[in-house]
């Protein structure tokens, strides 16, 4: 439990450099990488994950996944564009060169797809791998169809039904309703060779086809072959995913400039930030903030930039729920001291959130409840609800002790418990590992896994409108179709939702987003607490990096002294 002094303002205990002293000389006896001499320049770098994300085309550990091992070995239709730190990411062509929405059938798109593009293995990408690629996520009677790869993927593409060859290079895609979501969708549909695939499932063992496809699928995680800018060269699972720049990648300006990247599981802050100054490894990512000093004096670089990205709890709204009472989320969003949490715990490391977007954005809307600190106005309701001193409101948080965006989850958790003590909440947490809770997640409040939970803390990307709203606010995305963890089911949400989805003009589309924003804002549909920006450390031998306001990053233009 921290010690949080008046006004929430902790003090730097997070990390001690006493336990720096005593991980780095753990790390010391431990080899990451061959020191042996070789004009090879790798990147090696110590990701927040406790696992190697999986390799076999569908990552998992959330958008950490998609950024290691994802758009690292794979590439999907549309691409967001990575090349700047100062504008919005934004999509881009990708594997498709164009696409359009059929103007008599709005459910019904066209995507031409890029011409001479190859997978690592040597086989064409052209429509009927498209086709494939669909089909093993959502079509159950396809021979490559895993089960095990549709749960970190149907969800963030909850609309799209099927794929249709046109001819090589075109395929049409058709969703299940008007959907002018899908290009921001099919970001997260990675395509992997079905050539490999193949091959793989014919060498299988298996007693039926089944039983081969899941061995096929289990070779393929050791044996990747996507068309991304990097090819797997060794895969050891909780230990290292190493990957080789892949010199025929179809973008020129985008074939790596480093030879090698070595991606290491290190879940701890700690262990990241003693392993970085012990020179193990190169780049890590949420480095701990009390050693960001110290990291600093030996001449490592931080970089930061605000994240399209929140982190929150999401309220259990199922019957019984103590979070029902509009009064307790109003109550729970006034009495964060957010300034004391950013300055006197993340070493500046957040940007206080006051909702999913913030003033200027597109999306924000013009909500009248205003999310700030105000303990007495909090009291006051709470006191209205029924509760005060001699009688507490206990609620239960699931949250982990890292992963993907989680920042630093328990201290910032203990630090929300003391919080909102002063309103009389009493805050019991239950910390599991991040990808149990990812999975957690997606069963749902009501599912066991919840373990009585009426709350759940995981952070979540908005940098688009199904990931930044939809998929929690809508009610016909409560489990097991996506993420209403919390079993939303309000009708003004709703409307909103259907308005914005079916507008296919950009501007007529924003407004409606701005619409909805708005309404969960007034709603206290969530406990709005931080922005993440991202932070990560890197070595003074590393250059070229772009961090973007993105979630994401392009590791082609970074560059490793020798």
């Amino acid at each position: 439990m921290l010690t949080i002094p008046k006004r929430l303002a902790v003090s730097n205990t997070t990390v001690r450099r006493s336990s720096l002293h005593v991980a780095a000389a753990l790390l010391a006896g431990c080899c990451l990488l061959s020191g042996a001499a070789s004009a090879e320049t790798t990147l090696r770098i110590g990701m927040t994950a406790a696992d190697i994300p999986r390799t076999l085309g569908q990552p998992d550990q959330g958008f950490e996944g998609n950024r290691f091992t994802g758009l690292t070995m794979y590439d999907p239709l549309v691409n967001w564009d990575l090349s700047s730190a100062t504008k919005p990411s934004v999509l881009i062509p990708g594997l498709a060169t164009e696409w359009k929405v059929d103007d008599a059938d709005k459910t019904k798109w066209t995507f031409k797809l890029r011409p001479g593009v190859t997978f690592h293995d040597g086989s064409p990408f052209n429509a009927d791998a498209v086709v494939w690629n669909v089909d093993k996520v959502l079509n159950q009677s396809a021979p490559q169809y895993d089960a095990s790869q549709v749960g970190v993927t149907a969800s963030r593409m909850p609309t799209l039904a099927s794929a249709k060859k046109i001819d090589d290079l075109t395929v049409e895609l058709v969703t299940k309703e008007p959907d002018s979501f899908l290009p921001y969708n099919l970001t997260n549909l990675f395509m992997a060779s079905p050539a490999q695939w193949q091959k793989l499932f014919d060498a299988a063992q298996g007693a039926d086809a089944k039983a081969k496809s899941q061995a096929a699928w289990t070779a393929f995680a050791a044996n990747a072959s996507g068309t991304g800018p990097w090819k797997m060269t060794r895969f050891v699972p909780r230990e290292r995913l190493e990957l080789a720049k892949n010199d025929a990648y179809w973008d020129k300006a985008r074939v790596p400039k480093t030879d090698k990247m070595v991606l290491l599981p290190m879940p701890e802050a700690n262990a990241r930030t003693a392993a970085l100054l012990a020179g193990q490894v190169d780049w890590i990512e949420a480095p701990a903030p009390d050693a960001l000093p110290q990291l600093k004096a030996r001449g490592m670089k931080i970089e930061a930039n605000e994240q399209p990205h929140v982190w929150p709890w999401q309220f259990s709204r199922v019957e019984g729920s103590p979070w029902n009472d509009i009064r307790v989320r109003k109550a729970a969003n006034l009495c964060i001291d957010r300034d004391g949490m950013k300055d006197g715990l993340l070493a500046g490391l957040m940007v206080p959130a006051t909702g999913t977007v913030e003033p200027g954005h597109p999306w924000r809307g013009k909500p009248t409840f205003q999310i700030k600190y105000d303990l007495a106005e909090g009291q006051k309701l709470m006191k209205e609800a029924g509760y005060g001193p001699s009688k507490k409101l206990t609620v239960k948080t699931q949250t982990s002790a890292s992963g993907s965006g989680q920042m630093l989850p328990l201290p910032m958790n203990e630090y929300l418990q003391q919080a909102l003590a002063e309103c009389y909440f009493d805050v019991q947490l239950d910390v599991i590992e991040w990808n149990t809770l990812f999975t957690n997640w997606r069963r749902g409040a009501k599912d066991p896994t919840a373990n009585g939970s009426n709350a759940i803390n995981v952070t979540y990307a908005a940098m688009d409108p199904f990931f930044a709203m939809v998929r929690f606010l809508q009610s016909g995305m409560a489990p097991p179709t996506s993420n209403n963890w919390g079993f939303n089911n309000n009708p003004k949400f709703d409307e909103l939702v259907k308005k914005a989805r079916s507008t296919f003009d950009p501007a007529g589309r924003d407004a409606a987003l701005a619409e909805l924003h708005a309404a969960s804002v007034d709603d206290a549909a969530f406990l709005y607490v931080a922005h993440d920006v991202g932070p990560r450390a890197l070595s003074p031998k590393v250059s070229g990096l772009v961090q973007p306001k993105s979630w994401f990053v392009d590791f082609s233009p970074v560059v490793v002294a020798p």
